[in-house]
């Protein structure tokens, strides 16, 4: 029987350097686990990047996975959590068709509803963004859909933080240096 598998989200603090990126999704991809979304960015400590990357997989597979990752040389730290364990947030941007935007006052009634905020108007287009889960991104895509409107859709990686004071990796950093 299969493991049931969830989403995970594993953040991956690395060095700065050139071809990290690669040696991370490979792991991936000799497991066979595709990966959902991935942000990369730099993190709160100098020199230090974090990669946000979420995947459908199951416990004893995203272990495996994130040992691996932990021993690429240039990997300071990588951890693997849950949603309950992270603050998370992903963006939306919806492109509109501006006539139909103002002939229909329904749409902008959605766009109130899921508190996302119109950026842009100009006659031929209206640019919406919204902030949140993305679960609520993909809701209020699918409800600007039923109105015909939706020019262009795209949703951004996730990003996340864990609910914890300070980044694990701060920590563990801390340990080296005095230890």
């Amino acid at each position: 029987m299969e493991a049931k598998k969830k989403l995970y989200t594993l953040l991956v603090y690395s060095e700065n350097v050139a071809g990290i990126l690669n040696q991370v999704t490979a792991v991936f991809t000799r497991r066979q686990v595709n990966i959902e979304s991935l942000n990369v960015s730099a993190s709160s400590i100098p020199g230090v990047h974090k990669y946000t990357i979420t995947a459908w997989s199951d416990e004893d597979q995203i272990i495996k996975i994130t040992r691996q990752i932990e021993k690429r040389i240039d990997v300071v730290k990588a951890n693997y959590f849950t949603d309950d364990q992270l603050f998370i947030r992903e963006s939306g941007l919806y492109k509109l068709a501006t006539p139909m935007v103002l002939e229909n006052p329904e749409i902008s009634r959605t766009i109130r509803r899921f508190q996302a905020s119109i950026i842009e108007v100009n006659p031929t287009y209206t640019i919406v963004m919204m902030h949140g889960v993305t679960e609520d991104i993909i809701s209020l895509f699918r409800a600007l859909d039923t109105f015909g409107c939706v020019l262009q859709y795209t949703r951004s990686g996730r990003i996340a933080v864990t609910r914890g004071m300070q980044e694990q990796v701060s920590a563990f950093l801390e340990e080296r240096e005095n230890g």
